[in-house]
């Protein structure tokens, strides 16, 4: 009886053993599956993601707007504002929307609606903004075009696009404006970081261009 007890003992210490490593081998897996799936998450770059306007954002001409009636599917569509500043919907034609902040077109749709909906309710959100960009070029990490959703001054832009190059002169950047003068105007960048003169951070302009030599 005795050989035959020490046999079952064995038999089930190798199983306990086999099971302990099966389960360590599992989690492992599972670190490592939950490192992998982390690591290939690609990140997003702030010029390719869709740009969202903020709530106070006006809209311009080229925008995409995303117009939701509720229980409405068939009023409910994707439009691009056209370069007259109109779009076109169902039941209400031409609509001039250049200029109206999305709650303003919300309150314009939802009035004309209301004699052919019963209480309709209306979304409106800019997912695409093409009407309001800033440039930056030079000596800039990620140059290009960005969308001008909210307020933003050469420091934002500058810190948005990824920071100066190790080339940048750091003295000679100037913002290009419609109606600034001709060479531009001047920025000193050393002086903006030290905060000595903090008048020239300018706020940028729809249409702005930003030169880092």
């Amino acid at each position: 009886m005795k050989p035959r007890s020490h046999t079952i003992w064995c038999l089930r210490a190798v199983s306990v053993a086999l099971l302990c490593t099966g389960i360590c081998y599992g989690q492992q897996r599972v670190a490592d599956a939950g490192k992998t799936n982390a690591s290939s998450v690609p990140k997003a770059d702030p010029r390719t993601a869709p740009a969202v306007a903020a709530p106070q954002y006006t809209i311009g001409s080229g925008d995409v707007l995303n117009i939701q009636v509720w229980k409405e599917k068939d009023l409910s569509q994707t439009v691009v504002v056209r370069p007259d500043g109109k779009i076109s919907l169902p039941l209400l034609g031409e609509v001039y929307v250049v200029g109206k902040e999305p709650s303003q077109l919300e309150d314009l749709i939802q009035t004309r609606l209301q004699s052919m909906v019963v209480q309709p309710r209306v979304t409106v959100t800019v997912t695409e903004i093409h009407s309001r960009m800033v440039y930056i070029t030079g000596e800039i990490t990620r140059p290009g075009a960005y969308p001008l959703n909210t307020p933003i001054t050469v420091l934002q832009l500058i810190a948005q696009a990824g920071g100066l190059t190790q080339f940048a002169s750091k003295k000679k950047i100037h913002v290009l404006r419609a109606s600034g003068p001709a060479g531009g105007i001047w920025v000193n960048y050393k002086s903006l970081l030290q905060g000595s003169d903090p008048n020239h951070n300018l706020q940028l302009n729809p249409g702005d261009t930003v030169v880092i030599p």
